[in-house]
């Protein structure tokens, strides 16, 4: 059984595409060019929002994101932060289980971290929005360290800040950037079949288990 429990917060907890789609679409409108599909999106997310708008303006003009124009993509930043600050929870639902398996987690007495590459005021924002914040004693986001996962630094970091070993500590995750970020700081790894995994088969993924809800993880 794990001594503490990390969860990623975007596809593992709440499915927020509903709240990247619109502000992302309201973003490009404010460039004047045309929104991007919803699928899109869902393949982009997970890897923090400056890669999800670099990849976002690349595919709307066709071009390499080497060759984005600096002066375009802080339009596009300060444009998506306006957006998505007054969006973050109202598109977004909780996933069926989460509240029950968070709940679980607590009554084993097992300490928890949120541990996101969403802005950490954003996350914040949203876990309040969604009854989630009580749970966690710490919450990080993709600006809370110098690296976001899949390196292992954030996660290495969450285990500090729990007093835990990260040997025994859990990353519960929906994507191989958890379980990338997971194993190369020495935590064992579950994730939930649901999310989003760059529109890749999660099973595929190299994790210790998975889990259609949160709260069917057994933690033995």
């Amino acid at each position: 059984m794990p001594a503490a429990i990390i969860v990623d917060l975007d596809g593992t907890m709440v499915d927020t595409l509903g709240d990247f789609e619109v502000a992302v679409n309201r973003m490009l409108a404010d460039l004047e060019l045309p929104p991007v599909a919803r699928a899109f999106i869902g393949r982009t997310v997970g890897k923090g929002s400056e890669h999800l708008i670099r990849r976002v303006l690349a595919e709307q003009l066709q071009r390499p994101e080497a060759a984005i124009d600096n002066g375009l993509y802080e339009r596009a930043w300060q444009a998506y932060q306006v957006h998505y600050r007054a969006v973050n929870g109202t598109r977004s639902d909780v996933y069926p289980g989460v509240h029950e398996g968070l709940q679980a987690f607590r009554a084993a007495g097992l300490p928890l971290a949120c541990l996101t590459n969403k802005p950490l005021a954003f996350a914040l924002g949203l876990l309040q929005a969604k009854g989630l914040d009580g749970y966690f004693a710490h919450v990080f986001g993709g600006d809370s360290f110098a690296r976001k996962k899949p390196d292992p630094l954030p996660l290495l970091k969450a285990c500090e800040a729990l007093g835990v070993a990260p040997s025994r500590t859990l990353m519960v995750g929906d994507s191989e950037n958890d379980a990338r970020a997971a194993r190369a700081a020495g935590c064992p790894v579950a994730l939930v079949s649901y999310g989003y995994n760059h529109g890749q088969p999660v099973h595929a993924v190299d994790a210790d288990a998975w889990v259609d809800r949160l709260d069917e993880l057994r933690l033995q």
